[in-house]
This record gives C-alpha cells, sequence and structure tokens, in this order.
C-alpha cells in the first residue's frame, strides 16, 4: 500500500503540489489584484451584462496589465473586459 501511495504522490494524482493551497497575485505598475479578486470581477461584470450564473460552465481569462484590461470569454461565447 505505501508503495501505491509513493507512486501516486509522484504522479501528483495527491499530496503536494496537486492538493497544496496555490495563491496567484499579478503585479504591474503599481497594482496588485489577487485571483479571487479578478474572479469576483468578472462575475459581477458578467451577470450585470445578463450572463446567469449558473449558466457558466467554462471562463477563458487573458490578463493584460499593459492595456489596463482584463478580457475574459464565457462558455466560448460571451466576451467581456474589465479594468486592471
Amino acid at each position: 500500500m505505501a508503495r501505491k501511495c509513493s507512486v501516486e504522490r509522484a504522479e501528483g494524482i495527491i499530496g503536494g503540489f496537486a492538493t497544496a493551497k496555490k495563491n496567484i497575485t499579478i503585479q504591474y505598475g503599481g497594482r496588485e489584484r489577487s485571483e479571487e479578486n479578478l474572479l469576483q470581477m468578472i462575475k459581477r461584470d458578467a451577470i450585470q451584462n445578463g450572463v446567469n450564473d449558473s449558466d457558466i460552465n467554462e471562463i477563458d481569462i487573458y490578463i493584460k496589465p499593459e492595456e489596463g484590461f482584463v478580457y475574459y470569454v464565457i462558455n466560448k461565447e460571451t466576451n467581456g473586459k474589465i479594468a486592471f
């Protein structure tokens, strides 16, 4: 049993990096945004633009701090952007 656990851990299935809590913060030009903050802002913007929370299955996010914006695409259909 110990061997199987060691193999799974080595393959990243359990423990270590695979399950570690991750915090992502983007810094640019004196500004700072956390991953959670950006996701909340995107959700709020999408809902204000008519997207139902329960309809969101996939979000592609493009962070372009040099332009001052974060672009997003929901369900490969709905485009939007928020200020960085």
